[in-house]
């Protein structure tokens, strides 16, 4: 084991790791200020903020020696017996001198800025600036361009990080965006003709430290200190990216990556970052109701579990669709509510939609062609109950063949998912209850229509294509006539209290060997569930 001594304190480290000042420090919760380091791109110690001391421990006689000027903590190696000093006068003062050199030509404008409230600027002035102001503010125009279709360049706002440039150089491969001009005039800017257009564009967004860089989507909409943050778990594909929901009174305003490097690293795609409108498109259906003849009427939500249960026991011959949208605690209940009611009723895994093929960047990070965020788990519980997988295509000859008098299909699609034709063939079913987020030609032919909630609705697990299971909460409340899918199944198997999907998934561990490391504490970046499956293989 190597050991580091930072401030005085030890910190032993594996023999392996490489890992530079900032990075050690952390480990001890010292934070060292930087703005153009970051753990996902190449060093380039071009900020000098993260200056500290630095020197080596003898391992014989335990004499430090320590190297006469400060050196950047991003680009110097914790090895054995390296010494960091980040709290001296020395280092206080360099870092003084920095913020200062950065305000002076930085505008002061914080209280028109998006990134007020979540700047680096801000918070290292406050922290660790000059007490006075030693020059003359000066007037300042600020200049804006557009780098492309999600970004906006505040020129004079830029401290010359030059992350967004490593990240279209190292991570996409695009490289859209330069340095143009020298000196005091530098500037970023895009190459004549190729527009910062690449589909994980919006993460320099995130990037950037100060507001130079603003995302178009999001700027000038919302105060950051105004919205709440709930960890979630992207729906757009099956890739599963961590995210943040931001909110704001139960309205979505920004999705944001949270790093998990067993899935997304620090990054989340276009699609995803931009792809959660359906939550509040004004379409989007929200009453229960129910036909009566050949008109539909309201139903109260108090009502509808008994009439459901008894419209359900008459049934011959059930099938449910579990929608990969769905997390897996909701698949799991209404399976085990339709084999509760019929123990021979079909369990169906929903249309899975794909578009393209997967997308891979250099760095690793991969867009999915399938557009879901459960198949996997949706799949296991449906070919586990059901002993073999009945798929969408092959449940839809069976009914247009007329084998099922009773149909239950859960939707919670964001875009459209299926055509007339195939509605078509659910014409010969006596009873159809459809559970969706927008209106449909199945929705058209429902005896029952049940609104859906949106993924920042709901709470429990999905399973990426990697078999990783993650669980999150919910972000915002249902509209007001909606009833999350989890707590209407809870409802209808006749549970006590208020849906938990906690417990609801602790019942599962025990009940599928698949989902059994899930009985133990689920850290934010999830559990691997392939123990399990090579486990069983051996």
């Amino acid at each position: 084991m190597a050991t580091v001594i930072i401030d005085g304190q030890e910190l032993e480290i594996g023999d392996d790791e490489r890992l530079n000042g900032i990075q050690a420090a952390r480990r001890l919760g010292i934070e060292i200020p930087h703005y153009c380091w970051h753990p996902g791109l190449s060093v380039v110690a071009s900020c000098r903020m993260c200056l500290v001391e630095s020197g080596t421990r003898d391992p014989e006689n335990g004499k430090v020696s320590m190297i006469p000027k400060v050196v950047p903590a991003c680009q110097t190696p914790a090895r054995n017996n390296t010494v960091f000093v980040t709290n001296s006068e020395k280092v206080q003062h360099a870092r003084a001198m920095v913020e200062e050199d950065l305000l002076i030509r930085h505008p002061v404008d914080c209280s028109i800025c998006d990134k007020a409230g979540e700047c680096y600027l801000q918070d290292y002035h406050f922290e660790y600036g000059q007490k006075d102001r030693r020059a003359d503010i000066k007037p300042f125009n600020s200049r804006r361009r557009s780098l492309g279709p999600t970004i906006t360049l505040f020129v004079d706002r830029c401290v010359m990080c030059s992350r967004c440039v490593r990240f279209t150089r190292e991570v996409t491969g695009t490289d859209e965006l330069m340095v143009i001009n020298r000196g005091a005039h530098e500037e970023i800017d895009v190459f004549p003709g190729y527009p910062l257009e690449n589909k994980l564009s919006g993460n320099v967004a995130d990037l950037c430290p100060v507001g130079a860089l603003g995302d178009k989507d999001f700027l000038y909409k919302q105060r950051v200190w105004f919205m709440k943050r709930h960890a979630n778990v992207c729906s757009r594909c099956s890739t599963g990216c961590s995210i943040y929901t931001e909110e704001n009174q139960d309205q979505v305003w920004r999705i944001k990556p949270r790093e998990n490097q067993h899935v997304n690293q620090w990054w989340i795609c276009d699609e995803g970052r931009y792809g959660w409108k359906h939550v509040h498109d004004p379409q989007r259906v929200t009453e229960l109701q129910r036909r009566e003849g050949d008109e539909y009427v309201n139903v109260e939500w108090s009502e509808a579990p008994e009439l459901l249960d008894q419209q359900l026991r008459d049934a011959k011959n059930l099938a449910v669709v579990l929608s990969p949208f769905l997390t897996a605690e909701e698949a799991y209940l209404l399976a085990k509510y339709a084999r509760t009611m019929h123990p021979e009723a079909t369990i169906v895994l929903g249309h899975v939609p794909a578009v393209g093929k997967d997308e891979k960047f250099p760095n690793g990070f991969t867009i999915r062609a399938e557009k879901c965020p459960n198949r996997q788990g949706v799949e296991e519980i449906a070919s586990r109950m059901n002993g073999g997988l009945v798929t969408w295509d092959d449940f839809l000859g069976r009914v247009e063949a007329g084998e099922f008098d009773v149909v239950w299909i859960t939707g919670a699609y964001p875009d459209a998912w299926h055509d007339e034709a195939t509605a078509e063939k659910f014409d010969s079913v006596a009873l159809l209850i459809v559970q969706d987020l927008f209106p449909s030609p199945l929705w058209d032919r429902a005896t029952w229509r049940l609104p859906s909630a949106a993924f920042a609705e709901r709470e429990g697990s999905f399973v990426n294509h990697a078999d990783r299971l993650q669980s999150f909460k919910w972000a915002i409340r249902p509209p007001a006539s909606v009833m999350v899918e989890g707590r209407l199944y809870w409802r209808l198997l006749g549970e006590k209290g208020l849906y938990n999907a906690r417990q609801v998934m602790l019942e599962m561990a025990g009940e599928f060997n698949y989902f059994a490391p899930a009985h133990r504490e689920i850290p934010e970046t999830g559990v691997d569930l392939k123990v399990t499956q090579l486990a069983q293989s051996v």
